[in-house]
């Protein structure tokens, strides 16, 4: 770090911080990209930390919490740069004299990855009581004067039940037009914001951003890092200047307040912005995947990526049985599994109906007859070489369940006294003991008693704004304490049984950010059940989560073409494979084709946590009808291409990382396709036909001489 007279420089290789200290002490970020970039944002006038307040609003009114009274009078008291490990730190530290809040500011990065990790410490140091209604967690410049905002387009990501991850773009001039007349600051009353809602953190949008430049493809992208739905960014024009801006809940938004009593501190959730200084959204998602990497907790499956086949999708459906399962166990071993999980329906229910009754978590004995029970199963899952696992979705406690008498009505949210009900089944407040001692007791007895190495973590209600458990809290204060809550619980298990998997899930991509991704080991990214519809989902999985984290269906059914069992199997071979369907109905040849897809898998697996992202036909399209993804190491790029129906059967796919390089491109699966490809290293352009649809393939690119890149 360095200081000149006014003006803070911190950063290392691949990232530079300037913080501009005007005369009065108010700090403003006004550069953030690569070291010696002549860049400073010269309009840039929003501060560092942005905070509204009951009594302490906004110096400009709008939709916008940006350019806030409490954040305006914010004056630098301290900051200080230390490093630990691969992470550096800048924590800076700012006090508003008229009430004595004091913000401490602490950004982190990765070394050698353009990425900022912001989280920001509020703490009353005056005599009255604050009450708190939005703060930033990270709030920064991204473009400087009109011309770099015209040619600015905005990147977000739709995201739905059976249709996540469906990101588009569009000029940020469509939200944010020229002004003319009296308005000629770019001070408008809105922008584009999005917000998330509820106990689904990605329901509607996944909880990231990003605005890239046309011409110089100079990107940015942001993620907020919080595993509840009280989120918001926002990205509009200030002074001349494109910002953006990240919070977590909200009073407008999410129905949250805080109260800072004097000696009190509050938290926000944490967020990180990512920037490339040319290359587009390739470049910056690639820089947000090592950051990924950097941040998560280490865990042994990160690395070795075991297949694994779940008995759900296209398959047994929430109705497993040991009479059902055990040909699927032999099925599955034979292909090439190596964990295999049993999903819902394998607990105990009243009449057979079990989602209103679930709770308990003990195993079905209908299911299950004879002696042994569900250990049966088990055992015969370990005895054909694979580790089983188990669905669990612990959050809630259907109303016939008898731990709904059990447990405290404190244990579960509630609102206005009243205990919150959705869709036949409560929510449980983590932050009481008793509902913790109670997930507990079931993980340890699963894990440790039972040998149970996976879980597959579900969530399928929300259950509204939050909860109200103590006097004076709101629900959206309420359903925070609880999203910490359910972080420190997972957190408890992973430090009790290290060697567990667990499995992200939300009823598919429903609860899909980082968050939970730095500490769970797969996320879910559908419940798609049509492989011709999984294909853009599965390609820009990688977006939102490493390659070696993405859980993407492979299920082929007997009734499916060749083509089609080697498209749903491509589906997942640049991810993380999740095999199911009726694999013991297949014919030889189909079968033949998942045992050569999981063959080929294991070929590559070693090298895709180590390789980053790339899109060669741009990110996809819901309605594409060709879609590409690579994955691209210092020595190899793997590239999975789809042709769906209703296109012609050839494309053109840019790899501009291998521009100038002379490559081979082989074939990895499916062996029996009659693809044909032709590279063209002046332009970076490969040329595919696949002359069925729907099809699919999977290809290695390898440049001839190694030494050219």
């Amino acid at each position: 770090m360095t200081q000149e007279q006014g003006t803070v420089h911190w950063g290392h290789e691949a990232l530079h911080l300037e913080i501009v200290l005007d005369g009065d002490g108010s700090p403003r970020l006004t550069h953030l990209g690569l070291p010696g970039e002549a860049r400073r944002i010269r309009g840039a006038s929003l501060p560092l930390v942005e905070v509204t307040a009951a009594g302490h609003g906004r110096a400009w009114s709008g939709n916008r919490l940006v350019g806030t009274a409490l954040g305006g009078r914010l004056r630098h008291r301290s900051h200080r740069a230390t490093r630990d490990g691969d992470w550096h730190t800048l924590t800076v530290q700012l006090a508003d004299p008229e009430t004595g809040l004091v913000a401490e500011v602490t950004y982190r990065s990765p070394d050698g990855v353009p990425v900022l990790r912001s989280e920001v410490v509020l703490r009353n140091e005056g005599d009255a009581t604050l009450h708190l209604e939005s703060v930033s967690s990270l709030v920064g410049p991204l473009a400087d004067g009109p011309e770099a905002i015209d040619g600015a387009d905005l990147l977000w990501a739709e995201n739905d039940w059976l249709t996540e991850c469906r990101w588009q773009r569009q000029p940020m001039r469509v939200t944010s037009p020229v002004h003319s007349g009296r308005v000629s600051n770019g001070h408008g009353k809105a922008g584009f914001a999005l917000n998330g809602q509820g106990t689904w953190s990605s329901c509607g949008r996944l909880p990231m951003g990003g605005l890239t430049n046309r011409r110089t493809g100079r990107t940015w992208v942001w993620q907020i890092e919080h595993n509840g739905g009280g989120w918001r960014w926002e990205c509009g024009e200030h002074d001349k200047a494109a910002y953006a801006a990240l919070f977590g809940p909200t009073d407008t938004h999410h129905g949250w307040r805080h109260p800072l009593g004097p000696g009190a501190e509050f938290r926000t959730v944490p967020a990180a912005l990512c920037f490339s200084a040319g290359g587009g959204p390739d470049a910056a998602f690639a820089a947000l995947t090592r950051y990924r990497r950097a941040a998560r907790r280490p865990h042994a499956d990160h690395r070795r990526l075991p297949v694994i086949f779940n008995d759900y999708m296209n398959c047994l459906m929430g109705d497993p049985t040991t009479e059902k399962l055990l040909p699927h166990i032999d099925a599955a071993a034979e292909a090439g599994a190596e964990y295999f999980v049993i999903d819902a329906g394998w607990y105990d229910g009243e009449n057979g109906g079990w989602w209103d009754s679930v709770g308990a978590w003990e195993p079905a004995a209908s299911r299950f007859p004879g002696e042994r029970g569900i250990h049966e199963v088990l055992d015969r899952i370990r005895e054909r070489g694979m580790v089983p696992g188990l669905w669990l979705e612990p959050e809630v406690i259907g109303v016939r369940s008898p731990m709904a008498k059990s447990l405290p009505d404190e244990a579960f949210f509630r609102r206005d006294g009243v205990r919150v009900t959705e869709t036949g089944r409560h929510h449980l407040d983590l932050r009481h003991p008793a509902a913790r001692a109670h997930l507990d007791q079931v993980v340890d007895r699963l894990v440790g008693e039972w040998g149970v190495g996976y879980l597959k973590l579900d969530h399928n209600i929300d259950p509204g704004s939050g909860t109200s458990a103590h006097p004076g809290e709101t629900p959206g204060a309420g359903l925070l304490g609880h999203n910490r809550a359910h972080l420190d619980w997972l957190d408890g298990i992973l430090d009790r049984h290290p060697h567990l998997v667990v499995e992200n899930c939300s009823s598919g991509g429903m609860r899909w950010d980082d968050a939970l991704l730095s500490r769970l080991h797969l996320q879910s990214t559908s419940d798609q059940q049509n492989l011709d519809l999984y294909a853009p989902i599965a390609a820009s999985a990688p977006t939102a989560v490493t390659p070696e984290q993405g859980a993407v269906w492979a299920y082929p059914q007997p009734e499916d073409s060749l083509d089609e069992v080697a498209f749903t199997m491509a589906n997942a071979l640049l991810g993380r494979i999740h095999l199911s369907g009726r694999i013991p109905e297949l014919e030889p040849e189909a079968r033949a084709l998942v045992h050569e897809a999981i063959a080929a898998y294991k070929a590559i697996r070693a090298d895709l946590p180590h390789a980053v992202p790339s899109w060669p036909l741009g990110l996809p399209a819901w309605d594409a009808p060709w879609i590409a993804l690579a994955l691209r190491t210092p020595a190899i790029t793997y590239l999975t291409a789809w042709r769906r129906p209703g296109t012609d059967d050839s494309a053109t796919l840019h790899l501009p990382h291998l521009r100038d390089t002379a490559a081979a491109v082989d074939l990895l699966y499916p062996s029996v396709s009659r693809a044909a490809s032709t590279w063209t290293p002046d332009t970076a352009e490969l040329s595919l036909t696949l002359t069925t649809a729907p099809s699919a393939v999977l290809l290695r690119i390898t440049p001839t001489d190694p030494g050219a890149l």
